[in-house]
C-alpha cells in the first residue's frame, strides 16, 4: 500500500508534532509513509470564503502531488472533508474535466487519521501508552462532514493507563470555523469559552482533538483562564508509548 501523509497548513506552521506523530505511528504499525514535498493548502480557506476560482490552481496542485497513492492520511477532520467535498465543487466550476477526473480519482483515498486506523488497517489498539485523564472534543467537520462517530473514543479506549471522560456538550462547535474567528469575534470567543468550561468541568489533565485548529482556539482560552489544562493531538496521544516516558 502507498501510503501519503497530508501534514495540512497549520500543522506544518503551527504544530509540527502532530504530523511527526501521525508519522511516528503509521511506521509502527508497519505503514511505510511518504511525504510528498510539492504538497501545499488543501484549498479549503478559499472555498469556505468564496474564492472558488482562486482555489481551482490550488486543487490542481493537491491532485498531481497525491497522484497514485492508496490512501492519503491527515491529521485533519477538517482537511479531509475539503478534499473529499469542496474539491469536485471546484473542479466543476472550473469547468475542467481533466481536473474532475483527477479529483474524482484522489478526493476518496483520503483519509482522516481514525478512519485509516480503525477501516482500513483495522485497528483499534494501536500500542500506546497515556497515563492522564483525557477528554475528547470531536470537531465539527470530523463529526458532521466525514461521520467519523466514535472511531476515534475507541482508538482512546483502547489506550493503556489512559482515563477517558466524557465532554458534557461534546456535539457542540468549539466556534473556531476559520475565518469565522476573525469576522465573529464575539461569537467565537463566546462560543468557545462555553466548550472551555465544559472541558474544565469533566477534571481532565488532557483536552483531545483530531483538529489542531479547534485545539488551539480552546486551548488559547483555557491557557488565558489559568486553567491547568493542556491540549493534544489525537496522533500524539496515540503515538505515545511506555518508552517515552
Amino acid at each position: 500500500m502507498r501510503v501519503a501523509i497530508l501534514v495540512t497548513c497549520v500543522n506544518d506552521a503551527m504544530f509540527p508534532d502532530a504530523g511527526k506523530a501521525t508519522v511516528r505511528l503509521l511506521r509502527r504499525l508497519g505503514i511505510d509513509v511518504d511525504f510528498p514535498a510539492a504538497q501545499t493548502c488543501c484549498a479549503q480557506p478559499m472555498v469556505n470564503t468564496g474564492y472558488l476560482d482562486e482555489a481551482v490552481p490550488v486543487v490542481r496542485t493537491f491532485v498531481d502531488a497525491f497522484a497514485g497513492y492508496d490512501a492519503v492520511v491527515t491529521p485533519s477532520g477538517s482537511c479531509a472533508a475539503s478534499a473529499r467535498h469542496q474539491h469536485a465543487l471546484v473542479a466543476e466550476r472550473a469547468g475542467d474535466a481533466a481536473l474532475a477526473d483527477a479529483v474524482a480519482e484522489t478526493a476518496p483515498r483520503v483519509r482522516e487519521l481514525s478512519e485509516f486506523l480503525v477501516d482500513d488497517l483495522g485497528v483499534t489498539d494501536v500500542g500506546a501508552y497515556y497515563p492522564h485523564r483525557v477528554t475528547y472534543h470531536p470537531s465539527c467537520h470530523t463529526l458532521r462532514l466525514l461521520g467519523v462517530g466514535d472511531r476515534p473514543t475507541r482508538l482512546l479506549q483502547a489506550v493503556r493507563g489512559i482515563t477517558l471522560v466524557d465532554l458534557p456538550g461534546a456535539r457542540e462547535c468549539c466556534g473556531f470555523g476559520g475565518t469565522f474567528a476573525v469576522k465573529n469575534s464575539d461569537v467565537s470567543v463566546a462560543m468557545g469559552s462555553d466548550k472551555a468550561r465544559h472541558v474544565r468541568e469533566t477534571d481532565a489533565e488532557v483536552l483531545v482533538a483530531g483538529d489542531n485548529s479547534c485545539l488551539m482556539h480552546i486551548g488559547g482560552l483555557l491557557s488565558r483562564q489559568r486553567s491547568g489544562v493542556r491540549v493534544a493531538h489525537l496522533a500524539e496521544v496515540l503515538a505515545a508509548t511506555e518508552a517515552d516516558r
